[in-house]
């Protein structure tokens, strides 16, 4: 069995050490990149299956990096958790809105750092894997992960691919904020409800990027559906 890749781009020593230690010790395979630089040279080099992300680092910022990853067609779809000593949800906001799938406020629990390193892993395909989705004029492939809409790609994260699979899967369906960070996310991990409405917002963007209506429908004070 091959074990899975992590590339971990830190620039405090002593916490990538000590993050890659623990990860090497369940069964990962750990790349260590210093700074933002580092880390896009691994990233093209050696695509690994997650990426840990810290916000500030030297050179290229954490950021852009996401940025770059997620601009780049062999690397979107890799899931991105990103850490930062910034606990103010508007910087949580723009983390998630830059690409990343996850947020983690520094200081943090190692042991939860690695059970959501596994729940992105568990979740970087969706339970339908080698099913088709269709509805009205989206596709989704499972087992390729491409979207069309009328026929034309979509570019979509991890994340969106995961929620718009779920959502496809009961067209019309009210799902909760809740119930969907439990589909997607995991219940293994504590998730703001907050990151629900981002990744809706980024779903509801790619789909329309084509051209086409919002195929997306908010409830109030319920969820979000499909139609």
């Amino acid at each position: 069995m091959i074990a899975p890749h992590v590339l971990v781009v830190e620039d405090e020593p002593a916490q990538r050490a000590i993050l890659a230690y623990n990860l090497q010790a369940e069964g990962f395979r750990v790349t260590e990149a210093a700074d933002g630089d580092e880390g896009l040279a691994a990233l093209r080099d050696d695509p690994p299956d997650v990426m840990v992300l810290d916000w500030m680092l030297p050179k290229l910022s954490g950021i852009e990096l996401c940025r770059q990853a997620r601009a780049r067609p062999d690397t979107r779809a890799i899931p991105i958790i990103m850490l930062s000593a910034r606990a103010e949800e508007v910087d949580r906001v723009r983390g998630l809105e830059t690409g990343a799938d996850d947020y983690v406020v520094k200081p943090y629990a190692v042991a939860e750092l690695v059970a959501r390193v596994r729940a992105q892993l568990r979740r970087a395909r969706p339970s339908t894997v080698g099913q088709v989705l269709e509805w009205e004029d989206i596709r989704l492939d499972a087992e390729t992960h491409r979207v069309t809409r009328g026929g034309a790609p979509l570019r979509l994260g991890p994340t969106e691919f995961r929620l718009l699979a779920a959502l496809m899967e009961r067209p019309g369906r009210v799902w909760s904020r809740e119930q969907l960070l439990d589909r997607v996310w995991g219940r293994e991990v504590y998730v703001d409800t907050r990151t629900v409405d981002v990744h809706v917002g980024r779903l509801r963007k790619a789909l329309m990027a084509e051209g086409g209506g919002d195929p997306l429908r908010t409830v109030r004070g319920a969820g979000y559906a499909l139609g």
